[in-house]
């Protein structure tokens, strides 16, 4: 490709609401163009990276037995109302009306879809296991589109759907899965880990994501360096038990005893004030689940996980309560608990049920308990673990402390089970005859979320630097000064030998300067760097730079082609022998 003929172009502004580095490149080097919030095209660069990572991922998943189809975007609204799944996404769930008013849904994923096929072709235990995927453009209606590709309303994902005889059969199928994952990453040049995660709306028993630790990402991954435990915060645990101190369940039952606290509204003022550890205290944070006023406690020294919350109360939409909604429920906020209120569901942490004499809100202004106890002053409906992990609490598998880093997702898999099967009647016959619902899984990678993280993990100051396999090209021609001195024609003469050789060459044919060629180079990041100018061409020489390297070195021209083609061979052998993670 000639870049005076390139559509898109490059920018020396950075666009000023783009917040990462990936949205700040992207837009800059000519790759994604923003058409509105969340929706972006891409440029023809950004489109030929697209397509080479869409090749590995077909690659690694044929390789583990994928079949590969396509499921339409328009989904029959019944599919999902069939597996109650309108209900977890929400308003997240595109739907639209067709002419004669009846609801469609545009796919944010394809389990119903995929799983009501599975129903007709699904007979015997012969069939299975089954592993169709599809690569394609999937549709969330996200309420802060943000980060660029990292958070849109329009992506395209890999989504592969498993379905087996039983959970062994899942089972290996999801390791199988993890080790295709892994191949992925690999031949990206991505260092991925995998941890545990929330199944959100998705569903079933057990997920993991697979992570690429950066500053700039949008999750926050929980790490012990110890054991080598790994889950998304939304997800992580820690043990609670207190160190040093005497165990709370140990103790009797003291007498309830109402103590004046003027003042006193925080966790922080309260222990303060009486001269305790806030492990002392019970906290009591207000929400309305589908609706439903709830009180959910927890230990005075943990916090409250929103997400484990919602998990445990089942609901779909879950917020803070208003101040009037806390009124009305005859709560007084800052001096509340579930002690002697009515009328409001309770939730509590694991932490508390063990512990004793623990300081409540008394439900009056200026007033708290000593002495609260779990199942003697009040019970709670759900006893779940709701507690947000923090760094440096103690690790739930060997007790290190934990650590905290930002990560981008770059992938995600599900155990789903039977729960859809069975809704949407996907069954096969077993050995004996026995009609069984087949045991799913399913796999999603965001190709969009996996150029950005590779650009968030791959960049200098200068712009992207793409790994050999995904760039766009493979190498950059810089002609300087075309007009003079036979550089146009041994620039010209260059790009078609290796154009010959199957290399993927961008030229750069333009009259602009030096400096503007380079910068542009430099910003594209294609890996490798191929100048032909007056000065190399009276040695006898073309200059060659590696996009990862600060220091370039001269090639005879007529030993460039096989120099260049070699080191494209190279660099691409070891990418695909490379291990950088999971």
């Amino acid at each position: 490709m000639r870049l005076s003929k390139l559509f898109g172009r490059t920018t020396r502004e950075t666009p000023a609401d783009a917040e990462t580095t990936s949205h700040q490149l992207l837009i800059r080097a000519g790759m994604i163009a923003q058409v509105g919030a969340g929706i972006y095209s891409y440029l023809p660069l950004g489109w030929r990276v697209l397509r080479h990572i869409e090749q590995i991922i077909r690659e690694e998943m044929d390789a583990v037995g994928g079949q590969e189809l396509r499921m339409p975007t328009l989904q029959p609204f019944e599919l999902w109302e069939a597996s109650g799944r309108n209900l977890s996404f929400g308003q997240s769930l595109f739907t639209v009306l067709d002419r004669k008013q009846h609801r469609l849904a545009l796919g944010p994923t394809h389990e119903e879809v995929v799983t009501d096929l599975a129903r007709r072709c699904l007979q015997s235990y012969r069939d299975l296991p089954l592993m169709p995927y599809q690569i394609q453009t999937k549709f969330r209606d996200e309420p802060r589109p943000r980060g660029g590709l990292l958070r849109v309303r329009e992506f395209i994902m890999k989504d592969m759907y498993s379905f087996d005889a039983d959970e062994d059969g899942l089972n290996t199928t999801y390791e199988a899965m993890a080790r295709a994952y892994a191949g992925v990453y690999r031949r990206l040049g991505l260092p991925a880990v995998m941890v545990e995660a929330d199944s959100g709306a998705i569903g079933g028993k057990a997920s993991h994501e697979f992570m690429v630790l950066t500053s700039t990402g949008e999750d926050v991954v929980m790490h012990c360096a110890s054991c080598g435990y790994a889950a998304n915060m939304e997800k992580a645990s820690s043990k609670k038990d207190l160190v040093g101190e005497v165990v709370a369940a140990g103790e009797g039952m003291l007498p309830l005893e109402e103590v004046e606290t003027p003042g006193s509204t925080t966790i922080e003022e309260v222990a303060t004030y009486l001269k305790l550890p806030e492990h002392s205290t019970l906290k009591a944070v207000f929400y309305v689940a589908d609706g439903e006023f709830v009180i959910a406690v927890i230990r005075g020294d943990l916090d409250v996980n929103e997400v484990k919350l919602q998990r445990a109360l089942k609901c779909t939409l879950l917020r803070l309560a208003e101040s009037e909604e806390i009124e009305a429920a005859g709560i007084t906020a800052g001096f509340a608990s579930p002690i002697g209120v009515s009328g409001a569901r309770v939730v509590a942490d694991d932490s508390v049920p063990e512990a004793r004499n623990l300081v409540a809100g008394a439900n009056r202004t200026g007033y708290h308990f000593l002495n609260s106890n779990y199942g003697r002053d009040y019970v709670a409906s759900v006893v779940a673990d709701i507690a947000l992990a923090r760094e440096g609490d103690s690790c739930p598998a060997c007790g290190a402390p934990l650590g905290a880093d930002r990560g981008i997702e770059v992938g995600h898999i599900f155990k789903l089970g039977t729960s859809l099967s069975e809704k949407l009647s996907a069954v096969f016959l077993d050995e004996n005859g026995t009609s069984r619902p087949a045991v799913m899984g399913c796999y999603g990678i965001g190709l969009g979320r996996l150029l950005a993280a590779v650009v968030e993990h791959s960049h200098d100051e200068k712009g992207i630097i793409w790994p050999m396999a995904l760039a766009p090209y493979k190498v950059h021609i810089c002609a300087l000064n075309p007009d003079k001195d036979g550089v146009s024609s041994c620039g010209e003469r260059l790009y078609q030998e290796l154009r010959a050789e199957g290399i993927e060459v961008l030229y750069d044919d333009r009259t602009a300067s030096p400096g503007v060629k380079f910068n542009d180079a430099d910003l594209i990041g294609i890996p490798l760097r191929l100048t032909v100018s007056p000065r190399t061409l009276a040695s006898g020489s073309v200059e060659v730079k590696q996009r990862s390297e600060k220091e370039s070195g001269l090639v005879p021209v007529d030993e460039a082609v096989a120099s260049i083609v070699a080191m494209v061979r190279d660099a691409l052998a070891a990418q695909d022998s490379a291990n950088p993670g999971v």
